[in-house]
């Protein structure tokens, strides 16, 4: 510093002590200065006040010589204590040298600078609060000074400025905000703290409503709440549960919408502290926003989504999740399948690519500079485009929706949970705005078919659901050729007729002949032919996914949709299919499913009796797509009732290659009868004469197996059937009258069947009686009339028991022996049978 130059008003020695090293005579001087200034003070002399201000400020405070800065520090916080109440005139000269000082690389003169600001605001108080955003400024670089000194003295002016702004209710907020947003997202944790302190402190004043400027700094708290310091992170959470319990208070005075997509971003962090509390407050945010957020549903599902697939390891946010998942599924209503106003031209969309879904969400909430959040279903979806707050009512946007689901279904490393929340939302979905969703039923087709490979039933039957939806919803019904790409699949109810051979396929398969819609397929809309087609066209291309779940997934179907229209429109498929071997065993898996599944109980009963046109028609269709498996066609016939052209068949099978699959599908077929299923069939077998080609079929079976356990089955089973002519329950002989004149009391006519009258007047068959039943009866008629009922005589003791009641009795008449009936009753009238054997006068037995 020059020593000529002219400092006036201050005198030489005050510019000469202000430049020393030592402080002590720094602070004289400083002391000087305060005394030079009151006196202009009293003079009202603001010419020499300013001069004063300026000269330490620009020759002192910010001179290039470090002793000169601290004479000119301490002669400003001078200048400030002698203005006292009228320091606020002059805090801008006083307060920007100080501030610059905050920068210089001498800690000791930083330090200086603190203490020189303290003593300006400590006078000034309410003053500053215009100069509020430098100091603040200045504060949060002090905040994060190494120097253990400068921060001390930082912290004793930060709360001395925080003490002004609690009790001063002129506070420039609005003015203040876009600096808290800037500093915010400081990554020193002391520059941290010191921001979350000063927003704790202004959440605490009652004149200051800081939840109206939220959406400004929740992007950047939660940068904060990422911090490693425990304390800071602890003081960010207790900041956010405060303006979560403000939110709930007044949820009225709330920007949801500006703050939904910030919650999706911090969703989706790799921080549990952060996933969790950003979690927590879309739940609320949902809960109590309502159809505010629907515009934001794309995201949403795209940070809850993934979330529902974690283990017991983040169970807190897995429940946070699946609630804001159920939440918002709530708040899509009927009313959203209504045409837009003004009516919106919805582009078909097309399915995702892998690229898509492996793109990442970029672009940060209120400009932060770290606000962004990688994602890995986000391209194309407008998850950071607000609803245009002009549009009222809110209309659900279905596009980004079903691509966020679309592309969640399709990633084949996506947890369980979520698929199965990916396929309760397409199903919500359809069912309450079928509309809508049919526009996009083309590009999630592929992928609902492709689940149904998933290895979870779960996810299968969630699955079916949709797809049986899809086919059963009236909204897929297209009016025109022109409402779907592709071939129309709508099909009549027309009578069953054969299909037409020269007639073009509607649908191009690899492995089929010309398949078409069949007019015979009973269906729901256009797309149940589709569905059925691309099944089977899996079930083909899959045989691992047939042989394991072909079944599982066919009865399912069953329970969901029309089980006759499933085995119609099948039958009709595999009537043209290429692939003979596949056509087989897809018909041997329905003909088993048909026959052993209880949900197929009211099928089977219509196809047993075959009483109305509905079923015959429908066994017309089986019989020509069973045709591809001989064995199946011969249980179908065992079914219907068809026992004859089972039998017909089964002679057939001579001309056939007998293979080792054939014989395994003809024991199948023995084990089948042996079921419950065909406990009808069993019993027919009693009726020999009503049935007898069953019984024929049976034997043809028995004939086709080798000797093995279902050849012992059958063969047991055979055995027990009865001996017609012991079933007989008629006869031509009508009438017992006749008999009287060969029983007349005293009277003996010769028997019809004797050629000669017996001892004593009583006939006696010419035939001989074998073994102790003659003997037996011949005794009776020695005793007589006189006899007492039931007693023996010492005769019949001697030769054995008399047969008992209807015990047959052989007799011989020539060559030919006939069978007889023991009776010891009178005849009745009624009795259909022919007398055989007369003692005594009564009748003991009748030719059978």
């Amino acid at each position: 510093m020059n020593p000529e130059k002219d400092f006036a008003p201050l005198t030489p020695n005050i510019v000469r002590a202000l430049n020393d090293k030592l402080y002590e005579k720094r602070k004289v001087a400083a002391l000087e200065i305060e005394k030079l200034v009151r006196e202009f003070v009293a003079q009202n002399n603001t010419v020499q006040i300013k001069h004063v201000i300026q000269t330490l400020s620009q020759e002192f405070a910010l001179s290039q010589h470090p002793h000169s800065r601290k004479g000119g520090l301490i002669g400003l916080a001078a200048c400030s204590i002698a203005l006292g109440k009228d320091s606020g005139l002059y805090l801008k000269e006083l307060i920007e040298p100080v501030l610059t000082c905050f920068s210089d690389a001498d800690s000791r003169l930083r330090y200086y600078a603190c203490e020189a600001l303290y003593n300006i605001v400590k006078v000034a108080r309410g003053a500053v609060l215009p100069h509020f955003n430098v100091l603040f400024d200045g504060l949060s670089k002090l905040a994060a000074d190494p120097d253990p000194n400068v921060k001390s003295g930082s912290e004793l002016l930060d709360r001395l400025l925080k003490d002004i702004v609690t009790e001063s209710n002129k506070f420039d907020l609005v003015g203040f905000i876009p600096l808290l947003r800037e500093r915010i997202y400081s990554n020193n944790q002391y520059a941290r703290q010191f921001i979350i302190s000063w927003i704790l402190v202004l959440e605490s004043v009652p004149d200051i409503n800081l939840l109206d400027y939220l959406p400004e700094i929740l992007d950047g708290l939660f940068q904060i709440l990422g911090d490693n310091g425990k304390e800071i992170r602890k003081m960010c959470e207790v900041v956010l549960g405060e303006f979560l319990k403000e939110t709930k208070k007044n949820p009225s005075s709330v920007k949801f919408a500006e703050m939904a997509n910030i919650l999706v971003i911090h969703c989706q962090t790799t921080d549990d502290l952060i996933q969790l509390t950003a979690m927590c407050w879309l739940r609320e945010f949902i809960q109590l926003a309502g159809r505010v957020m629907l515009p934001y549903s794309s995201g949403i599902l795209t940070a809850v989504l993934p979330c529902l697939a974690y283990d017991d390891r983040k169970r807190n946010i897995k429940e946070v999740a699946n609630v804001c998942n159920q939440s918002l599924m709530k708040l899509v209503t009927p009313e959203d399948d209504e045409p837009d106003e003004p009516r919106l031209v919805v582009q078909k969309q097309a399915g995702p690519s892998p690229k898509d879904c492996a793109a990442t969400q970029e672009g940060a909430a209120s400009g932060g500079p770290d606000g962004s959040c990688d994602s890995s279903f986000s391209s194309g979806i407008s998850v950071f485009t607000p609803a245009s707050a002009e549009r009222a009512p809110v209309t659900l946007h279905l596009d980004g929706i079903v691509q966020v689901l679309n592309c969640h279904l399709s990633d084949t490393a996506i947890g369980m949970m979520t698929r199965i929340a990916v396929l309760k939302w397409l199903y919500h979905l359809y069912i309450k705005t079928p509309r809508k969703m049919s526009r996009h039923t083309d590009s999630l087709f592929p992928v609902l078919l492709q689940t149904l490979s998933d290895e979870s039933d779960e996810v299968i039957l969630k699955d079916l659901e949709v797809l049986a939806e899809i086919a059963s919803s009236p909204a897929g019904q297209a009016d025109d050729p022109g409402a779907l790409d592709g071939p129309d699949l709508r099909v009549s109810h027309s009578e069953l007729q054969a299909p037409t051979p020269g007639r073009a396929g509607l649908l191009n398969m690899p492995g089929t002949k010309g398949l078409e819609c069949s007019p015979s397929t009973p269906t729901m809309n256009s797309y149940f032919y589709k569905f059925m087609i691309n099944l089977l066209k899996r079930f083909s291309s899959e045989r691992k996914l047939l042989e394991v779940r072909g079944a599982f997934i066919i009865r399912q179907l069953c329970l969901l949709l029309h089980a006759e229209s499933i085995f119609h429109s099948m039958a009709d498929i595999l009537l043209r299919e290429e692939d003979l071997t596949f056509a087989s065993t897809m018909v041997h898996t329905l003909n088993t499913i048909l026959l052993t599944s209880t949900e197929l109980f009211q099928l089977r009963n219509q196809l047993k009796d075959l009483k109305t046109p509905e079923s015959r028609n429908l066994f017309c269709c089986l019989y020509r797509s069973w045709c591809h498996n001989p064995v199946t066609t011969v249980s179908l016939c065992f079914l219907t009732q068809n026992y004859r052209h089972a039998y017909d068949l089964i002679q057939k099978f001579g001309d056939l290659e007998v293979t080792v699959d054939f014989l395994t599908e003809v024991d199948k077929l023995v084990q089948l009868i042996e079921c419950p299923i065909f406990t009808y069939l069993r019993l027919q077998l009693l009726d020999v004469k009503s049935h007898p080609y069953l019984i024929k079929a049976l034997y043809g079976l028995l004939m086709l197996l080798p000797q093995s356990s279902a050849f012992q089955l059958l063969s047991h089973r055979l055995q027990c059937v009865p001996n017609p002519e012991l079933l007989q329950t008629e006869s031509p002989w009508k009438q017992a009258e006749p008999l009287r004149r060969f029983t007349l009391n005293g009277a003996h006519p010769a028997c019809t069947r004797c050629p000669r009258r017996c001892e004593g007047g009583t006939q006696v068959a010419e035939s001989r009686l074998p073994g102790h039943r003659l003997r037996g009866a011949a005794a009776a008629l020695r005793a007589g009339p006189e006899a007492a009922p039931g007693r023996e005589t010492p005769a019949e003791r001697a030769r054995g028991p008399p047969g008992p009641e209807g015990t047959p009795l052989t007799a011989w008449h020539g060559d030919r022996p006939s069978e007889w009936a023991v009776s010891t009753g009178p005849l009745q009238a009624s009795s259909p049978r022919r007398p055989g054997l007369c003692l005594g006068g009564r009748v003991v037995g009748w030719r059978c």
